[in-house]
């Protein structure tokens, strides 16, 4: 491991200022993703900067009636939160399925945001990858693949993202808020997680040496009926090989709002707005739901040993917005 410095603050300039003057720094919360990768020599920092003092550890409402959730806020603080189980349930869900209690404990919600792919061939050194070293190839796409991209994914990379909690995220239109040399921003994220194209070692639309301090969850009624549901090949902690959270409101056999978004396909969580649109304003029937995910899934292109993914994610589709249909009928 490459020697590094360390530097704990407890103010945001201060943090700012640190990586402002020293471009190869790179914040420190957890450090449950990145202190792997500073082992496996993916990632080399001259200085890490423990950002966990900082007064960004709160779950508190929003103006608009929604909830804003700090950017050090522990997962397992985040699961427990009653109003996120009370009121964005499938996010809490996506929390927990995400990996053990003991890494729960030390994650945080903007550390989960910006973990990178475990992609095998991303985390060894001694491989190609055009995530990690821009234009040595990618060697996944004729290699080992099972548990790649289906969607969104190109011929410079197939990875997936590995996050359970953005996917919940992204499906309630979450906003990122961060702090920069430049002033504070916010921005959808949506608009957070960049399309792999040709340059997949440009993961995210945060500026360079911005650091997040929240996550906005809008008030979303729908919400409060939803589901994750995560499919691994064990039971215990594991991966996704694909995911899906979902919210629905539906009256008299319509739909009067849904929400729907996969993880463990793309590169980025997944918004299912095709889905979304063929359904919305619809009857909720059996065929009404097979139409949507193979609409959905039109745009799937799987490689040959990831073909799975296609039946198991329209599968989950049906399920789960069936299982919420009936839960909401009670």
């Amino acid at each position: 491991m490459r020697e590094f410095g360390y530097e704990r603050v407890r103010d945001v300039s201060s943090a700012l200022a640190l990586l402002d003057a020293d471009t190869e720094a790179r914040f420190l919360g957890g450090g449950t993703n990145l202190v792997d990768l500073m082992k496996s020599g993916v990632e080399r920092p001259t200085r890490l900067v423990d950002i966990r003092e900082l007064p960004l550890d709160q779950i508190e409402p929003a103006p608009d009636g929604g909830l804003r959730i700090g950017a050090t806020v522990t997962n397992s603080d985040l699961a427990a939160h009653p109003e996120v189980r009370r009121r964005y349930p499938a996010l809490a869900q996506a929390v927990l399925a995400g990996a053990s209690g003991q890494l729960r404990n030390m994650a945080t919600v903007g550390g989960n945001l910006l973990q990178r792919t475990r992609c095998a061939y991303f985390t060894d050194v001694a491989r190609p990858c055009n995530k990690r070293q821009p234009g040595s190839g990618c060697p996944a796409i004729e290699g080992e693949h099972h548990n790649h991209a289906i969607l969104g994914a190109s011929e410079h990379c197939v990875a997936t993202h590995p996050s359970d909690m953005a996917v919940a995220l992204i499906a309630f239109d979450a906003v990122v808020s961060y702090e920069s040399a430049d002033g504070p921003g916010e921005m959808p994220l949506a608009d957070f997680y960049l399309p792999v194209g040709d340059a997949p070692h440009r993961e995210t639309a945060l500026p360079s040496g911005a650091l997040i301090t929240g996550v906005t969850l809008p008030p979303a009624p729908v919400a409060a009926n939803s589901r994750y549901r995560k499919v691994r090949e064990r039971a215990s902690y594991a991966f996704a090989i694909g995911s899906i959270a979902a919210a629905l409101d539906v009256q008299d056999g319509v739909v009067r709002d849904i929400r729907l978004a996969f993880g463990a396909v793309a590169s980025r969580p997944w918004r299912a707005r095709t889905a979304e649109q063929r359904l919305q304003g619809g009857p909720l029937t059996a065929e009404a739901l097979w139409a949507a995910a193979d609409a959905e899934l039109s745009a799937a292109r799987p490689l040959p040993h990831n073909t799975y993914k296609v039946p198991l994610m329209r599968n989950l589709v049906v399920a789960l917005l069936t299982e919420l249909a009936e839960e909401a009928a009670r």
